[in-house]
């Protein structure tokens, strides 16, 4: 928009006045008009002393008038304000500093819900949207998730017969009866009136928090499959999560996109000077989970990007359709490493509720990623983490412009922020003391305004007056983290992200080949002293050598067991039914691999998946519901499992004590039995002493692979310590027929059923595969 200079104002001289007439005594008979200057003598020539003494006045005027100009000039450029100078005051006027609010913390009184219809209803899984138009049809499919409560918050530009049947909605007279202090600071036309929804949720029960947009998608309808909701389990507490490394002291913020496989995109609240950052990270460290009280998840499709790359980065009105990797592992953020986070795909635990409060004295961009900043800080006092998650919603492109103007404060004031964020440090000794103080400490920087404290104020008195309690605060590990220092190898992990493709960027990818090379050594690096077992069930002459060219580029070495031997093709005879008494064999023959991957013929392998699995551990398909079950041992109409029950009770009563130990601790009784179907496990060395022992007590046996191997790997280690890498891989024994690339999927880590049985198929397998490994089409 062109910017109008105002009109010049009109000049302050006025036109001179006529000379007047020397008064009339009486009357002159010829009318004549007389000048006044005619009635003086011709001026004589003057000196100069006579001329300063005859003009004194003129020029006394004239130097003071000079000397103010001067001075006013004077004061102009040493910054001081011109206001200033400019009234009538004899005094000059000083601006009033921020002051700190006091807050007794200590004496807020409840606020209830005793009058809306909604006072007895109670909830502990909340979804708070703003919502500015009538249900989308993504709002409509929010409401059915089942276990969570949509609220919907609205404004002034909500339509007033707004209604969604599921959804609670609170319009802005619903929201004024509520009695809470934060209503005095709420614009009326924002979406951050969202705070007044985290309160109402709050106020009835909440302990978890999704802050949502209304026009995402939850991709599977169940936020239970992407984000951690139990934080309290035990599985939750005993995981490893990846997070980001310490080692750069100068860093102190991280691009998560790259982590998830697309290294030209960028969140929106990343500082812009950070953009160039594309290198994955080299190592990770591992964090026990149960602090991840902010959870981050991804968008699909249009994800949260600014407008420098909505604007820079789009072909014409094409619209953006990004993906991540789902299967990259969440990550976690240390101490002193933050990360953009965002109001429309956020789960905040109740630990976090405080963090909820989007700030109003900045542009509406800007508020939630400052909110995330800020809410980053003071977690680590409480000694919680943020962690990201993998794709959890699809947000299709459907925005027609991007308000640049909206982000500049944003963009301006970012990167300072951060910075000043992990300088920043508190004597205060409780939670919301502190809170205050950065809110206060913020304000004094210009990140927000003296609203924002107070508003910051109102909203800690509110949570309390709902009935929240404070966090405790705990020992911050910035201040005891020496950065830069060797971590111990043994807290580091190699994860390496996928390079997905990414349309309408405007920044070609370079060096795609060497990229390519690279992963294949790095696989190689991480799987090369692992041995492959391999059990072909069909012919070996048209599959054998193919199998040994495509995951002989990987592992150690392929062994390949069939029911007939074959010597030219090194194929070793063996019976799947008793698959697991050929294994110790094969471990003798390789005492210094560092494990053994069994693999059957009709199951993919994606090695390129596996590279964040602990090596240390065991992997099966435990996690997979339709490989790994539970039967009665009482079945009807049938021997079979009554015989393999009593085989199984009979070598657990021979096991050592400490095997004997872990396998009861995992029965699910002596009147069942746990059947898997193995078509891929992973033993390292540290338990292959215990398979071979285990395998010597089964004996002359007759026990199938399907009984014998859970059986062993819950003797050998309890469930919840396996790797469980294999969690998402696809498994549909339903489509046993025929192959189909709808069925594959490169994002997991194995796919089931997939048959090769002659050199076509392997052509066909590699096709499918080069998905996720390109340079395999250089085998075909």
């Amino acid at each position: 928009m062109m910017v109008q200079q105002d009109p010049p104002f009109p000049s302050s001289k006025k036109p001179p006045k006529p000379h007047r007439k020397q008064p009339q005594t009486q009357p002159q008979p010829q009318q004549t008009t007389t000048i006044l200057s005619d009635h003086f003598p011709e001026p004589e020539s003057l000196g100069l002393p006579k001329w300063v003494s005859f003009n004194l006045f003129k020029v006394t005027t004239f130097t003071i008038l000079a000397l103010v100009i001067a001075a006013l000039f004077f004061l102009h450029n040493t910054n001081e304000s011109s206001a200033t100078f400019f009234c009538f005051n004899s005094h000059t006027k000083k601006p009033i500093p921020i002051q700190l609010p006091k807050v007794d913390f200590n004496s807020v009184r409840p606020i209830s819900d005793k009058d809306s219809v909604y006072a007895s209803f109670t909830s502990r899984r909340w979804i708070v949207v703003s919502v500015s138009d009538y249900p989308s049809d993504s709002l409509r499919k929010l409401v059915k998730i089942k276990g969570w409560q949509v609220l919907a918050v609205g404004n002034s530009r909500t339509p007033s017969d707004w209604a969604l049947k599921g959804a609670i909605f609170m319009t802005l007279e619903d929201q004024a009866n509520l009695g809470f202090r934060v209503l005095d600071y709420l614009p009326y036309d924002s979406y951050v009136r969202k705070t007044i929804g985290y309160l109402f949720a709050i106020q009835h029960g909440a302990k978890m928090i999704f802050d949502a947009d209304d026009r995402a998608e939850i991709v599977g309808d169940d936020l239970g499959k992407h984000f951690d909701l139990k934080l309290s389990s035990v599985d939750v507490m005993q995981e490893r999560i990846l997070q980001y490394n310490r080692m750069n002291p100068n860093r102190t913020v991280v691009n998560p996109y790259v982590h998830f496989g697309q290294r030209s995109v960028w969140p929106r609240g990343l500082p812009l000077e950070n953009v160039g950052e594309v290198g994955h990270e080299e190592y990770y460290n591992q964090v026990f989970g149960g602090t991840q009280y902010i959870q981050q998840g991804l968008s699909n499709g249009l994800p949260d990007v600014d407008s420098v790359f909505y604007l820079t980065r789009k072909l014409g009105s094409e619209s953006f359709d990004i993906r991540f990797d789902d299967n990259s592992p969440k990550v976690a953020l240390p101490q002193g490493v933050m990360v953009p986070v965002n109001s429309f795909n956020t789960l905040f635990h109740s630990n976090s509720f405080w963090a909820l409060m989007l700030p109003v004295s900045v542009s509406s961009m800007a508020s939630d990623v400052i909110r995330g900043y800020w809410a980053q800080r003071v977690l680590w006092e409480i000694g919680g983490s943020v962690v990201v998650y993998p794709p959890t919603i699809f947000r299709e492109d459907k925005i027609e412009g991007y308000p640049f103007a909206e982000e500049k404060d944003l963009h301006v004031n970012v990167g300072r922020l951060i910075k000043f964020l992990v300088s920043w440090r508190s004597t205060k000794r409780n939670l919301f003391e502190k809170i205050l103080d950065l809110s206060f400490a913020m304000a004094k920087e210009g990140f927000w305004t003296e609203k924002d404290l107070q508003f910051t104020a109102a909203w800690l008195e509110d949570l309390l007056a709902v009935g929240y309690n404070q966090p405790k605060l705990k020992t911050l590990e910035l201040d005891g983290i020496r950065l830069g220092t060797t971590v111990n190898q043994g807290e580091l992990k190699e994860f390496v992200p996928q390079k997905l493709p990414c349309v309408h960027l405007g920044v070609k990818e370079s060096e795609t080949v060497n990229y390519e090379i690279g992963n294949l050594v790095r696989w190689k690096k991480n799987f090369g002293n692992i041995v492959l077992i391999m059990f072909v069930s069909g012919s070996v002459e048209g599959t054998a050598l193919e199998w040994r060219l495509l995951y002989g580029r990987i592992f150690k070495t392929v062994v390949i067991l069939s029911e007939k031997a074959n010597e030219e093709l090194a194929v070793e005879e063996a019976s799947l039914d008793q698959i697991y008494k050929y294994l110790p064999k094969i471990f003798e023959r390789f005492t210094s691999a560092e494990g053994f991957l069994f693999l059957q013929d009709n199951t993919i392998l994606n090695y390129w998946n596996l590279v964040q699995a602990d090596k240390s551990k065991l992997w099966i398909t435990d996690k997979v519901p339709q490989s790994w079950t539970t039967v009665s041992s009482k079945k009807k109409n049938s021997d079979w499992f009554s015989k393999q029950a009593r085989m199984v009770k009979k070598v657990v009563s021979t096991m050592p004590a400490h095997l004997q130990v872990s396998y009861k601790a995992s029965s699910t009784g002596e009147k069942s039995l746990t059947i898997c179907s193995s078509e891929v496990f992973y033993i390292p060395r540290a338990f292959v002493g215990d398979f071979v022992d285990l395998v010597g007590l089964v004996g002359n046996f007759n026990m199938h692979y399907k009984v014998a191997i859970p059986m062993f790997f819950t003797a050998m280690d309890s469930p919840q310590q396996f790797d469980n890498v294999f969690f998402k891989m696809i498994y549909k024994p339903e489509l046993l027929s025929s192959n189909s690339s709808r069925s594959y999927s490169a994002q997991v880590p194995a796919v089931y059923p997939w048959t090769v049985s002659n050199e076509v198929g392997f052509v066909e397998l590699i096709r499918v595969m080069a998905a996720g490994d390109p340079l395999l089409m250089e085998l075909v």
